[in-house]
């Protein structure tokens, strides 16, 4: 199998990914979210982001 670019596998430069995560996590997050005026899917991409970026 032939590797791809990125561009190749991910045009729009976003990808939707499904996991699962305890259900006290999620609350904790959704709940971040609604207080800081902003979405569920922001708070995970940077709190991902910051993780990976420190390891």
């Amino acid at each position: 199998m032939e590797n791809e670019s990125f561009n190749d596998q991910c045009a729009d430069l976003t990808q939707e990914f499904k996991i699962k995560i305890p259900c006290l996590l999620a609350e904790r997050v959704e709940s971040y979210a609604s207080a800081n005026k902003t979405t569920i899917t922001v708070v995970v991409i940077e709190a991902l982001d910051l993780f990976l970026r420190e390891h």
